[in-house]
């Protein structure tokens, strides 16, 4: 599957900083990306317009998310209806009032006539603390509804014998601005059931973590993309669905507006955007409070370093599942922890550095190395604005690949999926410079930040 072009306008890929011994033609490359245009630069790199506005300072203001908006102007899509709703942990509003909550007591929902009907749940489950598949059912205490959990072998879509008593469909689920993430499939395949059945379909938007104001990473190869519903009879990986870079830079809402026309859906797509957000915004500077997405995700900064380390999933190197730094460090018994310490510094990465240690996971997700004091490689973030999480994540797999050989081993098509490209990984894993593999796909970047600006409902 491929976007097609249907607008026009200037790219705005952003990214910071450059190795020293790079040449002027990519020097000047990496300058025109940096804002795309002269027009972008104006509002995206200027720190007194990044609000969007042109001489419009930032304010302080909290972000409202989506729920408040529908709750306090947009009540009239829910007016009167028997709502399901696909949620979890992250739901909340700016005061930490769960979604489930507010449609079930809040007054303004009381006097529209809402009636919450059916419950469901993503990956991790409702409470966001299982790190495990074939998730069951369960009762929701205060509203006495079923929890109908979309996580068996893999995402799926809601069943239609749990949408008969539903007139209207919503999401509020926080995604982290990286294409592998499942609560992303999960909203894709109920758009296939509302779609199919004709029910109405509303996202409640939310931040992306990460902010909309940078893209990077491969796009997702359209051999291995599959944006078909998944079901228990048919399972689907839930996060490998569509051509997007690794940091793809929208929210849920924005997704969710490709999706439908970029799919095709026939049924009705309602948004409801958040109050005060802006593009060049990170999580911390929303003012609404972190809930981790997932038990792995702890911090904002495991969020960040999250899209380069992913690919490892699919390898036989932990990613700190099982310690209070997940997806910020990576290790194995067998790891040359210094060897590969010594490679990446001497890329000169911007933003970024790099510390041999150890750490012993415990308990994890994954069952890799439970209980063991492994050697491994600590990643420290040092200027979020000026790191490049793709060629961070690209330079990991060259020096491990590199520092060791064939003890470090991977499963091919569960690197590709994550990662995106098998010719990426194929390059890196056999030694090509890191730097050479990501330059490479800077105009297929920057042609997809065009193609979807017009799905954009922030500045």
């Amino acid at each position: 599957m491929r976007l097609t072009h249907r607008g026009s306008g200037e790219g705005n890929w952003t990214g910071g900083g450059e190795r020293r011994n790079a040449d002027q033609r990519t020097s000047r490359w990496r300058a025109f990306l940096l804002c795309g245009s002269v027009a972008w630069a104006a509002l995206a790199c200027n720190p007194a317009t990044r609000s969007g506005v042109p001489g419009e300072e930032v304010r302080d203001r909290t972000v409202r998310p989506g729920i408040s908006v529908l709750l306090s102007d947009s009540i009239q899509l829910i007016k009167d209806k028997r709502v399901g709703l696909i949620t979890n942990q992250t739901g909340l509003d700016e005061r930490g009032r769960s979604s489930v909550d507010l449609l079930f007591e809040d007054e303004r929902a009381k006097a529209a006539n809402v009636q919450l009907v059916a419950l469901f749940s993503p990956e991790h489950g409702i409470r966001g603390t299982e790190d495990r598949t074939n998730l069951p059912n369960e009762v929701d205490p205060k509203t006495g509804l079923v929890i109908h959990s979309l996580y068996t072998r893999s995402t799926i879509a809601p069943p239609d014998s749990t949408l008969r008593n539903v007139e209207v469909l919503v999401v509020d689920l926080q995604d982290i601005g990286t294409r592998t993430w499942t609560y992303v499939g999960v909203m894709l395949f109920a758009m296939h059931a509302s779609d199919r059945l004709g029910i109405p379909y509303v996202v409640l938007d939310r931040p992306n973590p990460l902010g909309g104001h940078k893209v990077e990473g491969a796009l997702l190869d359209s051999s291995i993309a599959d944006a078909r519903e998944g079901t228990s009879e048919t399972p689907r990986s839930g996060f490998a669905l569509w051509p997007v870079p690794l940091r793809h830079g929208l929210t849920m809402g924005e997704l969710a507006r490709m999706f439908h026309r970029e799919l095709e859906f026939k049924g009705r797509l309602h948004v409801v955007p958040m109050a005060n957000w802006r593009r060049a915004m990170w999580f911390d500077d929303t003012k609404l409070p972190w809930v981790k997405p997932s038990p792995n995700l702890p911090t904002l900064t495991s969020a960040l370093v999250y899209p380069a380390l992913v690919p490892f999933e699919g390898t036989n190197v932990s990613v700190g599942r099982g310690t209070n730094e997940a997806f910020q460090r990576v290790g194995a018994p067998w790891f040359r922890a210094d060897s590969v310490v010594k490679l990446l510094t001497n890329l000169e990465l911007s933003g970024v550095r790099f510390q041999a240690e150890r750490f012993t996971p415990s308990a994890p997700g994954d069952s890799k190395f439970d209980g063991q004091s492994i050697p491994g490689v600590r990643i420290h973030v040092l200027d979020r604005e000026r790191i490049q999480i793709s060629r961070v994540g690209a330079a990991m797999l060259w020096a491990i690949a590199k520092a060791h050989g064939p003890e470090f081993t991977l499963r091919e098509a569960a690197v590709d999926a994550r990662l995106g490209s098998s010719a990426v990984r194929a390059a890196l894993v056999s030694g090509e410079d890191p730097d050479r593999v990501i330059d490479r796909l800077l105009p297929a970047v920057v042609a997809y930040e065009q193609q979807v600006r017009r799905y954009h409902l922030y500045r």
